[in-house]
């Protein structure tokens, strides 16, 4: 069918649409009637694109978001975590994909406590920094939550070999900003590929592995809560990364323990990182991003007016 019947379907939302909605939904309608004219996608075609999006659905639950898993294999986890920082201020730690793998109240721990509650193998790493502000100021109580895979390649909520909350922890920052965990040098892993994203992958003829990294999800009162990932720089994956995540400047080195450090090499310690962390305000965040708030407002006038126009023609063809 014409631009003339996806027009139409533009023009057919109601009043109480919010203009947000009129916004998103009359892009997503226009792109998605072009994509399905430009390749004449069949009724056989469009049947295999809903199923598969049913089995995106029924996939997923509180352990697997097969949502997110599918998203990123396309890139579009990483396209939206890079417009939605492309206005941000320079000068703090740069964002990455949560992936599909986070969860809420992991354990507290104290400086120094080690995430690993079962011994999976791997090598021990101590990991330690400072997290600051933009000024170099010493944010006390920061709350550090991080999670990695173990070396099998599985989130413990993935392997029933695992304890409950393995290889996750929550710690909090000291009052000169130092928090420090023992965990394990992250290991290269695939994603799930027994579902709908595998079966893009093969599609696409393109290998599922996703580079050694360890979560990040930093936050303190009045500031932007960062979303991160590190990646080892050894690791093959760092740069053919399945779900396009990587950035330059989130790329670390992992050093050997010296072996004259007795207190780290007792524990059992074989890498040490050293990573500090800046925060920026929220305040910041949105100063800058109030010429893309503007923006989206100056669409959805325009929709908004458009949509009254077309009212007002229908309800005078009525009278």
């Amino acid at each position: 069918m014409s631009q003339e019947f996806t027009d139409y379907v533009k023009s057919s939302f109601g009043p109480k649409a919010t203009p947000k909605a009129r916004r998103i939904l009359t892009s997503l309608i226009q792109h998605i009637h072009d994509f399905t004219r430009e390749n004449h996608i069949t009724v056989d075609e469009w049947m295999f694109g809903v199923d598969f999006i049913n089995r995106i659905g029924q996939m997923s639950d509180a352990r697997r978001n097969e949502g997110i898993l599918v998203s990123d294999v396309v890139g579009l986890e990483a396209l939206v975590d890079t417009l939605t920082h492309a206005s941000d201020s320079v000068g703090h730690t740069s964002s990455a994909i949560i992936g599909p793998f986070y969860r809420d109240n992991s354990p507290e721990y104290p400086y120094g406590g080690s995430i690993i509650q079962k011994e999976v193998g791997g090598e021990k790493t101590w990991v330690s920094g400072i997290v600051t502000d933009t000024n170099g100021k010493p944010l006390a109580g920061a709350k550090i939550e991080v999670w990695h895979c173990a070396p099998n390649g599985l989130y413990e909520q993935q392997d029933p070999d695992q304890p409950d909350y393995n290889l996750r922890g929550t710690f909090y920052a000291d009052e000169q900003g130092k928090y420090a965990f023992i965990g394990l040098r992250p290991t290269a892993y695939p994603i799930p590929y027994d579902g709908p994203a595998g079966d893009l992958l093969q599609m696409m003829d393109r290998h599922p592995m996703r580079p050694g990294h360890i979560h990040w999800r930093v936050s303190h009162p009045e500031f932007h809560t960062l979303i991160t990932q590190i990646y080892d720089r050894d690791c093959k994956y760092t740069k053919d990364d399945s779900v396009f995540a990587v950035k330059d400047d989130i790329i670390v080195d992992f050093k050997k323990v010296a072996s004259d450090d007795k207190e780290l090499g007792d524990k059992g310690v074989q890498n040490r990182l050293d990573y500090d962390i800046v925060l920026t305000l929220e305040e910041e965040i949105q100063k800058t991003r109030a010429s893309v708030v503007a923006k989206h407002k100056s669409i959805e006038e325009e929709l908004e007016a458009h949509h009254k126009a077309i009212a007002d023609k229908i309800a005078k063809l009525k009278a």
